[in-house]
Parts: C-alpha cells; structure tokens; sequence
C-alpha cells in the first residue's frame, strides 16, 4: 500500500467516499406535521395500553403540560416507530462525580447481573477502580458483561481487558479496528458511541460519560480556571447523565443485548436480565437506540421537536457540526418567535471538530439563533430540552456521525418538572458562558475562516 502513487491514493479515497455517502439523512420535508391519532402509544411489559388507558394515564401524569405536548408525542412516534414508556423514576446527574458515584453504587449493590457498554474504558485511576469493582462482583457471582469500542478503547492495553477476562468477565471489544478479529463483517467506521449500564435488569444509566477519569473530573462548578489560562488537558469536564429506574430500564437492557448478538459474540450468561419490573415513578420515556441500519430516529426526533417548538429550544452541544435541515430548523424557529439558545464549546477537546461546527455560526446568528460558548470546562453534553417539556439526554452529538455511522442511545423524557431540571441546568452553563455576538463573531481572524473551511470539508466523516 505504501508504494500507490498520489493518484491511486486520491482514487482510493474518492472510492471510499462515494460509497459512504451512499447513506444520508432523513428528508425533513417527510416528517410528520399533523397527528395521526389523538393519544400516543404507551408501552408496558404486558403490552400497548388501549387508547382510553394510554389517554388516562397521560392526563394525570401530564396535567399541568400544554396541549401541545400530547401533539408532539403522537409526531414523535409517528417519525420514530418508537412508544412510550411509563412509570418511570429518572434522576438527572449533572456531572461526573455524581455519576461516577451512583453508578459505582449501583454495581456495588448488584446480585445478579451488570451490563456495562461504553466507548472508553480507560486504564486510569478511575477506569482501574471501576475495573476492580467489577470483578470483585464477579467473584461474588454477579454475572458481568462489558462491551468497549474497539476505536473508544485504542489507547487502553489489550492486558487491561484480558484481567477482566482471566477473571471471568465476559468482554467483547465492538468492531475491532483489526479487521481479521472480524472477518467479512469488518466495519471500521461503524462506531459504538453508546453508553449504558444495567444492574440486575432494574437499574440503568445512560448520558455522555465514559469510564475514564477525564470525564470524572470536576465540572466547571469546582473548577476556577479561567478561560485565559485553560486547555482541555487543566480543567474539568462538563458532561450529563441520567439514572433511570422503572420499565424503560428493559429497553436499555434490550438495546446491550441486541448489540452483543449482532457482534456475534455468542450467548450471554444466562441470568434475570428481564425481571418484572414495577412503575418506579411518574416520568414518561422514549428510549431511542440507533444503529447504521436503522433510519436515524433520534435525529428525526430532535427535528420533529424543533419544528413543533412554542417558546423555547435550548441545547448545550459538545461536537457540533450540525447538517442544513438542522440549522433551518433553529432559525425558522428564532423567526417565529422561539428563544433558541445554543451552548457550545469555548474550550474543547478537538478544534477539528469545534471548526468545523464554527462554520455555521454567522447564518445561524443572522437567523436570530444565540450562541454562548462554554469557558470554564471541556464540554462534553449531548443534551437539549425544548418548551420545558421535551429532554433529550443521551450519547448523540448533532452531527452527521452519531446520526449516520454510529450506534447511539437517546432517552426522551417528556415531563414538564423534568423539564424544570434540565432548564436549571441549561442556565447554570450559559452563566460560565460567553455570547457570541454577530458583530463580534464577523471580526474573527482569517486564520479561523481557513480552520473552518477546511474543516466543514470533512463533516461527514467527523
């Protein structure tokens, strides 16, 4: 390979350029824009609810929403093909620590079984820890599953996984970068960005943190570096999690399950991984579990959302490079009077990526959208909440790769005192943020202008 010359190099990669972008997003003209029904499908382990239950149950859990939000379930659910869960208890972690701790807990209290899928397991005081936790369940008889992303985990030595195999941890690595470790099924650009833990099927956790202690550091709340002096390598990382108890926690445990079978990494031990799971509270979900194969769900979801937009969109975004029907999206709704305000990095981890998202800046603020950027932390959030009733939290970044080639897992929770949560959070971070003016932005050096070019070049691949 090393002999090709320039232009079988540039032939190759036009190859592989055009096959790729045989996939593309979904066609915004084609989303749902009247409700096909009154009442959205509720899910439950016996079944759907019938349409009198489902319309029962949401008047009470939702009776101090608007209208609109029973609209914009039915939509949703119309774009996605995915339903309601009921009866759950969702709690809202807002940075590392807290969701480091909880889930340390939670596998510490397990007795049966803990699935844990992640893009990065890290050998670092916080990866070791929790490795050590790990198998100190296994030899109490916990059956432990882990799935690492096969990039995610380039960086982790091969010997931090066989200790976890040698001590009776079942651990597959998730699309090896090594194609002959899967061979014919090789799928290199395929990631798993997932991040997911089930403990003894009852309790899951899913958000934006990997195992690593980058993402346990402090979060721009205990960090007092200031903009002037901080780089990703010195201060904390600003990230989101959520912790869920009730019967969506099978779909999470369906979604570990099924990502293990289609690797091919033969059965599962056996254990209760689908026990009988009681309401745990009163929040509504939809669990949105994408893949390659599948149609983009979760990017359909978040577009469904912002075009039935009333007051206000909020979005805090680690990677965004946002695709046109998105950016129209935003500023359609700033046109008709939406508050849409965008939370993106000040400080970030690739300035690839933050270029490349900066190139849409100037249409979006012409288009009356407010850009803050985050000074005090790396941000790492993939998370939105839009009318105060419809939350997003999940491992999604809004750019091509998490909406085309990655597997990722959204959760929706639609609840108006939820929705009260994510909004606190939201306004904590645009307090450590900086607005980005027009006026301000226009005057940014050509050196930047060049960055973004060259970087918006390759937004379908980042």
């Amino acid at each position: 390979m090393k002999n090709l010359r320039p232009t079988a190099w540039f032939s190759l990669l036009a190859f592989v350029c055009i096959v790729a972008s045989c996939k593309t997003l979904p066609d915004a003209e084609r989303l749902p824009e009247n409700p096909a029904k009154a009442t959205p499908t509720v899910a439950t382990q016996q079944g759907a609810l019938r349409q009198k239950q489902a319309a029962e149950l949401l008047a009470r859990r939702w009776a101090n929403a608007t209208p609109d939000l029973k609209q914009l379930a039915v939509l949703e659910e119309q774009a996605t093909g995915v339903p309601l869960i009921a009866g759950n208890k969702v709690s809202l972690l807002f940075d590392g620590p807290a969701t480091m701790r909880e889930m340390m807990a939670a596998a510490q209290g397990a007795t049966g079984s803990i699935n844990l899928e992640t893009y990065i397991f890290d050998q670092d005081p916080i990866g070791l820890q929790f490795a050590e936790l790990l198998m100190e369940k296994r030899r109490q008889g916990v059956v432990v599953n882990v799935i690492a992303d096969g990039v995610g985990t380039l960086a982790t030595p091969s010997e931090f996984f066989d200790k976890l195999r040698a001590a009776g941890i079942n651990v597959l690595i998730f699309n090896p970068v090594n194609p002959a470790k899967r061979p014919g099924k090789w799928q290199l650009n395929n990631r798993d960005h997932r991040k997911i833990m089930v403990v003894d099927g009852k309790v899951a956790f899913t958000g934006g943190i990997n195992i690593s202690s980058t993402y346990a550091n402090s979060s721009l709340f205990r960090s007092r570096m200031k903009a002037s002096t901080a780089d990703s390598s010195k201060v904390g990382w600003r990230d989101t999690h959520i912790k869920i108890e009730g019967p969506a926690v099978a779909a999470l445990q369906w979604a570990f399950v099924d990502n293990w079978v289609h690797q091919d990494a033969g059965e599962l031990p056996k254990a209760d991984y689908f026990p009988r799971l009681a309401p745990m509270g009163d929040k509504v979900v939809r669990v949105l579990a994408t893949s390659p194969e599948r149609d983009s769900e979760i990017y359909k979801s978040l577009l469904v959302a912002m075009n039935e937009a009333r007051k206000s969109i909020h979005i805090t975004s680690a990677y965004f490079v946002p695709d046109q029907q998105t950016v129209d999206a935003l500023i359609a709704a700033a046109k008709r009077g939406v508050d849409v305000k965008l939370v993106l990095p000040g400080v970030s981890d690739h300035d690839f990526i933050m270029y490349a998202g900066q190139a849409f800046y100037e249409q979006l603020l012409k288009g009356g959208v407010r850009i803050y950027q985050l000074q005090v932390a790396v941000l790492h959030a993939k998370t939105a909440v839009i009318d105060g009733m419809w939350s997003t939290i999940g491992s999604a970044n809004i750019d091509r790769r998490s909406f085309i080639h990655n597997y990722e897992i959204n959760v929706v929770v639609l609840d108006p005192a939820f929705g009260r949560d994510m909004e606190a959070a939201f306004n904590e971070d645009l307090r450590d943020s900086k607005p980005v003016t027009l006026e301000e932005w226009r005057r940014r050096p050509w050196s930047d202008r060049l960055r973004e070019m060259l970087s918006r070049l390759t937004e379908y691949w980042i």
